[in-house]
């Protein structure tokens, strides 16, 4: 889910879980005794500590502690040692009164379960966070360095973690957090630390990166597994292992926790779990020299810093982010150089700022071009200066640059960041050609965006496209009701811009502005496929990329109830260059009964079929291809508080391993004149130079479109307004593989 939803959901379950509370505590008088009303509250205040909401949550955990303080030990055991009580001490100032209770943790579960348990290690990390804020670093670097190797072993997790990922994957990004800006401290401080800093912190932050729709994915991937018996064989193996393993640690807990406690039988249990460990560890290691990319795709381990500058060209340059809480990082990586690694001090919430603030002039709700908001050049700038200029030195003198983001990074392009300090000029007509002049970071540098650092690992390792492939396949403007294919064939022709005289800015100003209206159906009490708006001017969109491409529009083209889900899944789409789907893209919730990212095709009412018209992340997995582009022109990344990214996180992953090497998305909803010019010219640049990678021909194509004449009305030739704006040129971003020739090289 996306990162608002997300922390809108905790909000809401831990509102309603604290009207469960009181409503017991009125019915009960809270027993004092009541392992059911502690395990609530604990769980409200975990729940507010996932959201950094940590006075709150303090709130929650010492309101728990004055309730039940006749019984403490009860208190200690199923609350007071908890890592996020722990954590929500020392986020709040009191690290020095959380200490003894860590230590206490940490003694524990080394001597109940071993140093290499994981519960031991968690519990080891969350006490070196401690010791971290209290300056005892020598020794938190130690826990650190003992304990964060275990927590990034799958294979040591029980089943219960594996099934808690909501719970475990945000524990373990802030432990991760809290090491990585101690060894940037270590760094500042020219202290060594033992590790290579910048490569240790390169691992640390591609780790606590990893987990986005990672438990839909992973299910959907496990399902896929059927489809080869010898695959589906070892996973059954390797859960089953799983299963036996929990098993035996729920035994030696309660073994544990008896007051009589039988050291050999704890003993036996013991080794019985070493032996599960392994055997559970031979069947995943089978499973990844097998079934690689099964692998790589249930349990991504983090690249380093080295495995990428293996494969990056002699011009090009990786950048990664990782936004913390109170400051971020930035890395950057290139062949033949050492990595750079600077801490940059801005964190989550005041990058959030910054972001909402540029995108306000990306993204706004104006009918008309006059109310477009200014962009902010000056604020772009400064943005540049914090999170690129550090790390200049390995990156700047390469032409194309890799782009891993994080956080609210991921809805603005580093494309519009400008290098260098400039005002903008005043407005002049045409409209927006004051924006010719800002040095946009897209001048010079082609930019392609990564999911992960293993991402690239692996598009990088696929062999070329079968040069016999036909061009394209393309589907736009699918009709989501019967209503509105009468609306479609009614239609007498596309809607022009109001013929004004472009030199007259205050006429141009009240020109309307057209964009694709991204979906929203959180204020409905149901939703079904009829509520999305149709995106008519797609098809225009689709056909023109097939003339680029010499496609045929009357067999490669498909529009209205030929978009359908059952027509994507009956065609063999491992033959064509490029893909494209010009419509929705939704996520878990959109719809009623949605539960995971996907694709809004034609209504079944209209297409016919039994398909429901939802292409999901599953069946995406279940598509053959081997394109060159997938193009998601209407999948706005940064529409719905973020929730289109979240469709891109799954979806790409999906169409990732379903086939494609790259895919063109949109960050905001596009105009749509200026969304067909550049689409139509960057594929008829990749078709005219065979030369050219697909991340250069996407800059060239912006950079046309800055450059050109805009807008021209066909009435009387001339611009009536300029497309210099980055609303009009920097929506389009390529995820994946920005290297390679033309599509279909």
């Amino acid at each position: 889910m996306a990162k608002t939803k997300l922390k809108q959901g905790h909000t809401r379950s831990a509102e309603r879980l604290f009207r469960l509370f009181e409503a017991l505590n009125d019915e009960q008088g809270l027993s004092g005794d009541t392992k059911f009303v502690i395990d609530t509250q604990a769980s409200i205040g975990a729940s507010l500590a996932i959201q950094g909401r940590w006075e709150e949550a303090l709130a929650v955990y010492e309101d728990l502690r004055g309730r039940i303080q006749t019984n403490r030990p009860l208190y200690n055991r199923r609350v007071g040692r908890s890592p996020m009580l722990i954590l929500t001490l020392v986020k709040t100032g009191r690290a020095d009164s959380a200490q003894a209770s860590a230590r206490k943790a940490y003694q524990r579960k080394r001597e109940k379960l071993g140093a290499k348990h994981f519960a031991a290690a968690k519990a080891g990390a969350t006490l070196a966070s401690v010791l971290a804020d209290l300056g005892q670093r020598v020794e938190a670097l130690d826990l650190f360095r003992q304990s964060i190797p275990i927590l990034l072993t799958r294979s040591r997790r029980t089943e219960e973690e594996d099934n808690a990922e909501g719970q475990f994957r945000p524990l373990i990004q802030i432990l991760l957090e809290a090491y990585v800006d101690l060894l940037a401290t270590f760094q500042t401080e020219g202290r060594d630390a033992g590790v290579d800093i910048p490569a240790e912190t390169f691992r640390l932050a591609a780790a606590a990166r990893l987990g986005a729709v990672s438990e839909a994915f992973t299910a959907n991937a496990a399902r896929a597994a059927a489809r080869d018996p010898d695959l589906a064989e070892l996973v059954r193996q390797e859960q089953d292992t799983l299963k036996q393993i929990g098993v035996a640690f729920a035994t030696l807990a309660k073994v544990q926790t008896d007051v009589a406690d039988d050291e050999t039988l704890s003993l036996s249990l013991r080794t019985r779990i070493d032996r599960l460990r392994g055997a559970r560890a031979a069947l995943r290691e089978e499973i990844e020299a097998r079934f690689p990319d099964y692998a790589l795709l249930i349990d991504p381990r983090p690249a380093s810093w080295t495995d990428a500058q293996a494969v990056l060209g002699a011009d090009e340059a990786l950048l990664t982010f990782y936004v913390g809480e109170t400051r971020s990082y930035v890395w950057a990586v290139a062949q033949g150089r050492p990595v750079a690694f600077a801490p940059v001090e801005l964190g989550r919430a005041q990058l959030a700022g910054i972001v909402e603030e540029l995108r306000t002039a990306l993204d706004p709700d104006a009918a008309s071009l006059g109310a477009l908001p200014g962009f902010n050049v000056a604020m772009a700038h400064r943005l540049y200066r914090e999170l690129l200029q550090p790390v200049e030195a390995v990156w700047k003198d390469k032409k194309s640059l890799l782009v891993v983001t994080d956080g609210a990074l991921g809805h603005l392009p580093v494309s519009v960041l400008p290098p260098d300090a400039v005002a903008l000029p005043p407005e002049q007509a045409p409209l927006f050609s004051n924006y010719r002049t800002v040095p946009w970071l897209a001048r010079d540098h082609a930019v392609t965006v990564l999911p992960s650092v293993n991402a690239l690992l692996t598009l990088r390792s696929l062999p070329p496209g079968d040069p016999g492939r036909l061009a394209f396949a393309g589907f736009g403007d699918p009709w989501f009701s019967a209503a509105q294919r009468a609306e479609a064939q009614s239609e007498s022709g596309s809607v022009q811009v109001t013929a004004v005289d472009g030199d007259s800015l205050a006429a141009v100003r009240g020109v309307s502005f057209r964009r694709r209206n991204p979906v929203s159906t959180a204020e409905m009490q149901s939703a079904d496929l009829s509520v999305l708006p149709r995106l008519p001017d797609t098809a225009d969109e689709v056909r023109s990329i097939a003339v680029a491409l010499n496609a045929d529009p009357s067999t490669d083209v498909f529009l209205g109830d030929k978009a359908s889900e059952g027509a994507v899944k009956s065609m063999t789409l491992s033959d064509r260059k490029v893909v494209a789907f010009a419509t929705h893209g939704l996520v878990a919730g959109d719809l009623d009964g949605l539960e995971q990212p996907a694709l809004a095709l034609s209504a079944p009412d209209v297409a016919g079929g039994t398909d429901n018209g939802l292409l999901t992340m599953g069946e995406v997995l279940g598509l053959r291809l081997d394109a060159d582009w997938v193009v998601l022109s209407a999948c706005n990344t940064g529409a719905g508080e973020g929730a289109g990214a979240e469709a891109i996180s799954g979806l790409g992953r999906a169409f990732f391993y379903a086939g494609a090497r790259g895919l063109l998305v949109t960050n905001w909803p596009v105009e749509t004149t200026s969304a067909r010019e550049l689409t139509t010219d960057l594929f008829r640049r990749q078709a005219a130079d065979a030369g050219l990678s697909r991340a250069e021909a996407l800059r060239r194509s912006m950079m046309a479109l800055v450059d050109g004449p805009g807008h021209v009305d066909p009435a009387t030739g001339k611009t009536v307004f300029a497309y210099a704006h980055p609303i009009f040129w920097a929506p389009f971003s390529l995820v994946g593989d920005g290297g390679g020739a033309a599509a279909g090289s």
